[in-house]
C-alpha cells in the first residue's frame, strides 16, 4: 500500500498525538506514584517552575516551590497514601496540552487505622507544556466532590 503525501502526514500527526498522550499519562502516573512514596522532589519535577495549583479548599498556589511546600505539609503526616488518577483524557495541540481525569485519594491517618482511611474524590483539570525536559504540568485544578472518613490532620480544609 502506498500512501499519498497527505495520508503520510496524517499518519505522522496521529502518531505524534498518540505518543504525546502516552507521555502525558506516564508523567501523571510517575508523579502521583511518587506522592504515594513521599518522594517530593520526584513529584515536583513533573511541574513547570511557574505552575499553578488550584485546589478548592486552598485556593490558588503559584510556583513550583510553593506547591511543593503546600502539598508536602498537607500529606507528610499520613502513614500511607494512594493517589488514583482515573479516566484520564488528553488533547494535544503542538507543545501545549490539556487533560481531565478523576482523583480518588485514600490515606491511612494513624497507627491502627487501616480499616478507617480518609478518602476523597473529585475532578482534575490539567494544562501542560512541552519544553526541553519534555512534558510538564503547568496548571492543575482539583475539586473535591466527596469525602469519606475523618481527615484527622485537617490537611485538606
Amino acid at each position: 500500500m502506498t500512501l499519498t503525501a497527505d495520508e503520510y502526514d496524517s499518519v505522522l500527526r496521529r502518531l505524534r498525538d498518540l505518543e504525546a498522550k502516552e507521555d502525558l499519562r506516564a508523567l501523571m502516573i510517575h508523579g502521583w506514584r511518587a506522592l504515594d512514596r513521599k518522594a517530593w522532589q520526584t513529584w515536583i519535577e513533573c511541574w513547570t517552575e511557574d505552575a499553578v495549583l488550584e485546589f478548592g479548599p486552598w485556593g490558588k498556589t503559584r510556583g513550583r516551590e510553593a506547591i511543593l511546600a503546600r502539598v508536602a505539609a498537607a500529606e507528610s503526616d499520613y502513614l500511607s497514601m494512594q493517589h488514583h488518577i482515573l479516566n484520564m483524557e488528553f488533547e494535544v495541540d503542538g507543545d501545549r496540552a490539556t487533560g481531565i481525569g478523576y482523583m480518588w485519594f485514600v490515606a491511612v491517618t494513624g497507627p491502627g487505622k487501616t480499616s478507617f482511611p480518609y478518602s476523597m474524590g473529585g475532578p482534575y483539570d490539567w494544562e501542560f507544556s512541552k519544553g526541553p525536559k519534555g512534558w510538564l504540568l503547568s496548571r492543575q485544578r482539583l475539586g473535591v466532590l466527596w469525602t469519606h472518613g475523618e481527615d484527622t490532620a485537617s490537611a485538606f480544609e
